[in-house]
């Protein structure tokens, strides 16, 4: 576990101005100022540590590139209830502070919490969306280089959603506007698109309880840019739980963006919905990049644990568990995880020490009941040729702890996605499987 006292310092690294100074346009060279936020404790938009501002949605219209936000613990539903913070310059967002910002223990004592309400007309955008993309200099051309951070957030999708008849068992996705209810949000919980030649990392997050149909944290990195994707916990999401995104079209491979991706857990990916045949991946990584993916859990994914389109990849101590169709699939090439070095095409030849395995998740055991117990509708007719089979109901019991016993839930239309608590989820972040997966950061003393 030594990674998870040094990946806050880890951080520090990372996003020296000395490695995106080059590239870096008059715009995003800015220097930047620290805002300060704090649910309990903040008033106004001085933003100050003194002054905390209330909500990040309140002083969104003040953020200038390379501004730096340290959020204390709390719950925040942005501006308004909204639901969404929508960022178009280059930021550093750090939650999980105490409230005179003295200590950061974002997973444990000092919860940075970001969600909203199902409430009708509220925004269904993902709950942190940053894209710098757009961005232009004085003379018109794209602003380009700096970083992009977002450290220490939980990202709970459960109250944006709407769930059949309110029993928090399964989402839907049309709105219904007599009981003034949103659909369920189809955006992921942390959605990053930077500029060219910016680095992006996102690092000790937890998504949960999100609906997209692409990345519940996506991240999506331009010509010459890196990306650090670290130490986050993403559970009992639909879509691709993390998902490596390209910007980059062209044929010169000293552009390409390179991702680290490493040290993360990824549990219970759904599907897109009940029959669908897209959607539930721990991991999807697009071509056009380069990627280590190193010492990761991707874990009871609907479809697959790791889905790569082509990627450059390397493949290093990473651990497959119970992933229903396929371990590791290559465009249409379906693998369990023993085959990989073999019949794998675009894998480099140093990939070595993965391997699949049956884990132990200590989630709360009401919501594993709820999951091990669910009736799937049809996989094997909607979904054919299975490649890795899933785990049977008494063996996916066995790994909550469950005693074994026959099926009690009536048919997977009424159990999809049902919601998990945050009080429920985390236990299953804490600690890697032999050096697999995040763990608990704390800042050290």
């Amino acid at each position: 576990m030594k990674h998870s006292i040094l990946v806050l310092a880890l951080l520090a690294v990372f996003t020296s101005p000395n490695l995106f100074a080059q590239n870096t346009s008059p715009n995003f060279a800015n220097k930047g100022r620290d805002w300060f936020i704090s649910k309990t404790t903040g008033s106004g938009q001085m933003g100050t540590k003194e002054r905390p501002a209330k909500d990040l949605g309140n002083i969104i219209h003040h953020l200038k590139p390379n501004d730096r936000i340290h959020i204390a613990e709390g719950v925040y539903m942005s501006k308004g209830k909204n639901g969404s913070d929508e960022i178009t310059v280059p930021v550093q967002i750090y939650g999980g502070y105490n409230t005179d910002f003295s200590y950061r223990d974002p997973w444990d004592a000092h919860k940075t919490i970001f969600t909203g309400t199902n409430d009708y007309m509220k925004s269904t955008l993902p709950r942190i969306y940053i894209h710098t993309d757009k961005s232009r200099e004085s003379n018109g051309h794209k602003s380009t280089g700096s970083a992009i951070v977002v450290d220490g957030i939980i990202i709970d999708n459960g109250p944006r959603n709407r769930y059949h008849k309110d029993e928090n068992l399964a989402i839907r996705r049309t709105a219904h506007p007599p009981t003034n209810k949103n659909p369920s949000p189809e955006s992921g919980g942390i959605v990053v698109v930077g500029s060219k030649y910016t680095n992006i990392s996102v690092v000790n997050c937890v998504v949960m309880n999100t609906a997209p149909t692409q990345g519940v944290i996506s991240v999506q990195v331009f010509e010459g840019g890196k990306g650090l994707i670290q130490n986050n916990f993403c559970i009992n999401n639909t879509g691709y739980g993390i998902h490596a995104r390209t910007g980059y079209m062209g044929t010169d491979e000293s552009k390409l963006p390179v991702f680290d991706i490493k040290y993360n857990t990824v549990l219970f990916t759904w599907k897109h919905d009940a029959v669908a045949s897209y959607g539930g991946d721990a991991l999807a990584l697009e071509q056009n990049l380069i990627a280590t993916v190193e010492r990761n859990t991707l874990a009871y994914g609907h479809m697959g644990g790791l889905y790569s389109k082509g990627a450059k990849l390397k493949l290093i101590n990473n651990i497959f568990a119970g992933n229903s169709k396929y371990d590791y699939k290559e465009i249409n090439d379906k693998m369990a995880i023993a085959d990989v070095v073999d019949e794998a095409m675009y894998l480099d030849p140093m990939s070595d020490g993965n391997k699949g395995m049956l884990i132990k998740i200590p989630v709360g055991e009401r919501w594993a009941a709820l999951y091990a117990d669910r009736k799937e509708m049809s996989r094997e007719q909607v979904d054919a040729a299975v490649t890795v089979p899933n785990t049977g109901a008494n063996q996916l019991r066995s790994i909550f702890g469950l005693n074994v016993q026959g099926t009690g839930v009536s048919a997977d239309a009424e159990i999809f996605l049902p919601l998990i608590t945050i009080e429920e989820a985390l236990p299953a972040g804490q600690y890697p499987w032999e050096g697999a997966g995040c763990t608990i950061p704390k800042q050290k003393s």
